[in-house]
């Protein structure tokens, strides 16, 4: 066994997904241990291996995908392009390359540099990237088929095997699959290369660099279901029964016809993918597959008394497909779904189960913070459940196809989504963005992105675009069109939509090529669209765009939306907007007005790297600021920065910080949209030594109907909410230090209280993780909230201390933030500034290693803290 051999087997041991000695029927194996990575071609490469140049042998890999006859894909060309270059070559000497394990995403490693383009978070995500591996492929494997699946590479990729170039895929976002098995040499070491080359000016936002998802190697027979090739759908749902319909694709790799059998059992599945007690199933069909073909069936039972999936209950199945052949199992395929009915309307909105559903959603980008782009199921799961716990819904994959995990949690946690595709169609917003993959592999991506994701319970939208510039063009009807007959051969149990942005698109035409019209940013005119537009369901596809900084409030408060600026922040009175946004109230507003809306995807959940509007635009908006102060500052920098865009590496649109912290607007959706939570926070907070005797708004938000508020014990009024009144504003309190304190009420009886409270200074640390107990699987994580405290413990919200943080045991500090738009140190440093009080230390437990995991943080002049953490329990199971 040679050494690579050797840490394969190692690395699937610690990941407990060790290959069996007798093969089971099909098997999936994580590929995300052991690879090797260099940044840049070897010298000489030239434009030899640009997409231009190779995509005759790219294209084929999407040929399942492509049905329209002006995209029939042409058979693979002879030769071998990228087979002289080195870095491709199976006796390539890749030991000075860096060893590191999927997924990766290179840019997230920075440095951040101040001349890097604003809009893209001042990353290094462009270039290109190799990765190699080796695969020792067991000569017992001879005459199964060897397939890679990539959930997901940052961008073009190209791949070979043993030399060979095997095929690629130039979409960032969509998952594919590469079938290996004419150039495995089985019994043997196999090397896979690589590449990826992911061109500047691509994304408006950071998309990351590298394979920056999970990577598979899926064995199987020669005759076998196809890639996705179960649908599961129920057309009929009842309190007493089910029908589940199941249309299946089998594909024969095989010289000869195969006769095979089919059945499918259908299972109760738990939130751990446990199988429990079996409801239905369906005998044996016979089927015959011709050689080197594909066939479909279809099998139909009833499940009695189902259990239905929904957000309060997300109850789910899973339907096992055993194929037979010459008495023989010779493939198990288990496809996870849900039994529920969906419908838009257009008077009640959106109806789950036969019943009115609010869309309470947010949209979001793909990367994690300060993780970047590299898919981490536990940092996903953690975003989800914040969210969920403020009442959130939906979830709009914006503005691509999700990593599939992503998914397979808003089945399990219950939430509901729109599934996006792109963000431009035949007109680009970017020099080198999607358009210019438009025209050959747009049908393949939608269908492979529906193909892929149709049996989730979660998924009740397909939108085929964002903000399209072809949305006011001649031909954008036409394009919607053909995208939603696409969608609808993959998948005709779904509506499609569209984000649409312009005004115009409401009422040209180009609405009704959608089932249900998703609109932007118009609160103020939905009721004149259902005056034009009676029988078309309408949604808020992207709402608001309130911008604000955690804990940074300016003065004087303004109700203009344009203002609330200074030192590259935003005042967090959530009263500021760019120009095409509004507040949150004025949608609040929009949908209480006209509650035909289905609901709100709000832009953003959590913020995200690149796009750090306001301060992403010309130096004009910049200078647009609240106070002649704040503009001489701003002057200033300018100057010592030049013709620089700007600081910020993020945005300012989350809900939440990029380190996951609330800022007050988090509290003003959860009060609409967990109206049953007795809840009270109170903006700003209580620490303005410098405001002594100054007038100094507070608002208070509450899921009462009246609130009185309190200085120093002193009434300073009850505030009822008036119609189409979000917050409870006392905009005259004259600022004394002390406790501001708020009682808010419901229906006349005492509902939920906060207070406030000036600080002494910063004195001590605290460290709270959100687990405390982790998997030794080189995967999980604990998140570590480092709070700045007074000695009463109270956070000090205006503390910037600087922190390092030190580590021992099994463990390693993966990233730090502060959830600061302008902060540029770098994500993996072991030290880091509080924002605002709070800092945020991310931690991993080494692989196969058990034991207790300490994590101090110290900082000059304060109390130092440390947290013990506890690595060990069952490594999770990454082939589910």
């Amino acid at each position: 066994m040679n050494k690579n051999t050797a840490c394969t087997w190692f690395l699937w041991l610690v990941l407990g997904i060790l290959p069996v000695v007798v093969a089971a029927p099909r098997e999936r194996l994580s590929l995300n241990a052991g690879w090797r990575f260099t940044k840049g071609d070897p010298a000489g490469v030239g434009e030899s291996l640009s997409y231009a140049k190779i995509k005759d042998w790219v294209l084929p890999t999407g040929a399942g995908f492509a049905r329209d006859p002006a995209r029939q894909i042409p058979a693979r060309p002879a030769g071998n392009p990228g087979g002289m270059v080195a870095y491709a070559q199976p006796g390539c000497d890749d030991s000075r390359w860096r060893a590191l394990n999927l997924p990766h995403d290179w840019g997230v490693e920075g440095p951040f540099k101040q001349e890097y383009p604003g809009e893209t978070g001042k990353l290094p995500w462009w270039g290109v990237g190799w990765y190699r591996k080796h695969l020792a492929i067991p000569a017992a494997d001879q005459g199964r088929r060897i397939c890679l699946d990539v959930d997901g590479a940052m961008s073009y990729a190209t791949v070979w095997l043993n030399g060979q170039c095997v095929g690629g895929w130039p979409y960032g976002y969509t998952s594919w699959r590469i079938d290996l098995t004419p150039w495995v040499k089985f019994g043997a070491d196999n090397v896979l290369a690589i590449r990826l080359d992911n061109p500047k000016q691509s994304s408006r936002w950071y998309p990351g660099g590298g394979i920056y998802r999970n990577v598979w190697l899926v064995k199987t027979a020669p005759v076998r279901v196809a890639h996705w090739g179960t649908q599961v759908t129920t057309p009929l749902v009842s309190a007493r029964t089910a029908t589940v319909n199941i249309n299946f694709q089998l594909d024969n790799s095989t010289p000869a016809a195969a006769a095979v059998s089919v059945k499918h059992e259908i299972f109760e599945l738990d939130a751990a993918d446990r199988r429990g007690r079996a409801v239905a199933s369906c005998a044996g069909a016979g089927l015959v597959v011709a050689p080197q073909q594909s066939a479909a069936g279809a099998s139909q039972v009833v499940v009695p008394s189902p259990r239905l999936w929904s957000i309060d209950e997300p109850q789910r199945y899973v339907v096992a497909t055993t194929v037979e052949q010459d008495g023989r199992v010779v493939d198990q395929y288990d496809t996870p779904f849900g039994i529920r009915t969906i419908a838009f309307t257009t008077d009640q909105g959106f109806l789950l189960n036969g019943s009115r559903v609010v869309i309470k959603g947010v949209c979001n980008h793909h990367d994690l913070g300060a993780l970047g782009s590299a898919l981490n199921l536990r940092a996903v799961q953690r975003q989800l459940q914040i969210l969920k716990e403020m009442g959130c819904n939906a979830i709009r994959t914006s503005h691509n196809p999700p990593a599939p995990e992503l998914l397979d949690e808003c089945d399990r946690l219950g939430l509901v989504v729109m599934a996006e595709s792109f963000d431009c169609w035949r007109t680009g917003k970017n020099p080198n963005d999607y358009h210019l993959l438009y025209p050959e592999w747009h049908e393949q991506d939608l269908r492979a992105l529906v193909r892929r994701d149709r049996n989730h319970p979660c998924v009740v939208l397909w939108s085929s675009g964002n903000e399209v510039p072809d949305q006011d063009k001649p031909a954008g009807p036409a394009i919607a069109r053909e995208h939603a007959a696409i969608i609808h051969s993959e998948d005709p149990t779904r509506p499609v939509t569209t984000a649409v942005s312009s005004f115009q698109g409401g009422f040209s035409g180009f609405q009704n090529e959608f089932e249900v019209f998703g609109w932007n940013y118009k609160p103020m005119h939905y009721g004149q669209f259902r005056a034009a537009n009676a029988r078309l369901p309408l949604v808020g596809s992207e709402t608001s765009s309130c911008v604000s900084s955690r804990g940074e409030y300016f003065y004087p408060v303004s109700d203009n939306k344009d203002l609330g600026k200074a030192d590259f922040q935003v005042s967090s009175y959530d009263l500021y907007a760019p120009e095409w946004a509004t507040t949150p109230d004025a949608e609040f507003q929009g949908q209480d007005q006209y509650p035909f809306v289905a609901g709100e995807f709000v832009w953003t959940g959590f913020d995200y790297l690149g796009e750090p509007t306001p301060y992403n635009w010309d130096q004009t908006n910049l200078l647009n600021l609240t106070d002649p102060a704040a503009q001489a500052r701003m002057k200033q920098q300018l100057a010592t920065l030049g013709k620089i865009t700007m600081p910020a590496r993020s945005s300012y649109f989350g809900i939440l910080d990029l380190a996951g912290f609330r800022k007050d607007r988090y509290y003003l959706y959860q009060a609409r949209w967990c109206p049953e939570v007795p809840l009270a926070h109170i903006l700003p907070h209580w620490n303005w030594p410098e405001r002594v005797g100054q007038v100094t708004p507070v608002h208070v938000y509450t899921s009462g109907d009246a609130a009185e508020l309190f200085l120093n014990g002193r009434s300073l009024g009850m505030k009822t909410r008036e119609p189409y009144q979000y917050r409870l504003r006392w905009d005259d309190v004259t600022y004394e230090p002390g406790e501001l304190k708020v009682v808010a009420y419901k229906q006349g009886k005492p509902w939920a209280t906060e207070s406030v409270r000036t600080t002494g200074g910063a004195a001590r640390l605290t460290l709270q993780a959100d687990r405390a107990t982790i998997r030794a699987d080189g995967h999980d994580l604990s998140f570590i909230t480092v709070t700045v405290t007074d000695t009463n413990g109270l956070t000090v919200p205006r503390s910037k201390n600087p922190i390092r943080f030190e580590i021992d045991g099994p463990g390693e500090i993966v990233a730090t933030d502060n959830g600061d738009a302008t902060s540029l140190e770098s994500f993996q440093a072991p030290e880091r500034k509080a924002f605002n009080g709070l800092a945020l230390v991310i931690v991993r437990a080494k692989a196969g290693r058990s034991g207790t995991i300490t994590l101090t943080a110290r900082s000059p002049g304060l109390q130092a803290a440390a947290i013990p953490l506890t690595a060990g329990g069952r490594a999770l199971d990454l082939t589910k």
